[in-house]
C-alpha cells in the first residue's frame, strides 16, 4: 500500500462571500423562544415577528408561573396539547386561547382591522 496523501489546507475565498448574497434576505426558520423573547424585550424584532401566537401563549404561561402540566390540568387538556400550541407554528382555536388566557389570569384582546 502506498503512503497516504497529505491533507489539503483550506484556502478561503479572495473576496468576502457575503458581498455576493442578495439584498433583503428573509429569515426562513423561526427564532427560538429565548431569542425571540429577548429581542421582543429590546424592541428589536422585525414587524412580521411581533406576534406569533404560540410564543405569546408561552409568554403568558411563564408570566403566570405555570408549568405546561399545571396549565394543561387547568385547561382540561394534555401537556402535549399545551406544548403544541406554544410552538411558533401553533394554530390554536380562539376558544382555546380564551380558556388559556383565563387559566393564566390574563386578558385577551382580539382586533380585526
Amino acid at each position: 500500500m502506498g503512503k497516504p496523501s497529505p491533507l489539503k489546507r483550506y484556502v478561503g475565498p479572495a473576496r468576502p462571500i457575503l458581498a455576493d448574497l442578495p439584498k433583503g434576505l428573509v429569515r426562513r426558520r423561526p427564532r427560538r423562544f429565548a431569542e425571540w423573547k429577548a429581542l421582543r424585550a429590546w424592541g428589536k424584532l422585525a414587524l412580521w415577528e411581533l406576534e406569533p401566537v404560540g410564543y405569546l401563549l408561552r409568554l403568558a404561561r411563564e408570566e403566570a408561573g405555570l408549568t405546561q402540566a399545571e396549565l394543561a390540568r387547568r385547561l382540561g387538556s394534555s401537556q402535549q396539547a399545551v406544548a403544541q400550541a406554544e410552538r411558533w407554528e401553533g394554530n390554536p382555536t380562539v376558544e382555546f386561547i380564551r380558556r388559556w388566557a383565563a387559566a393564566c389570569g390574563a386578558r385577551l384582546s382580539l382586533r380585526l382591522s
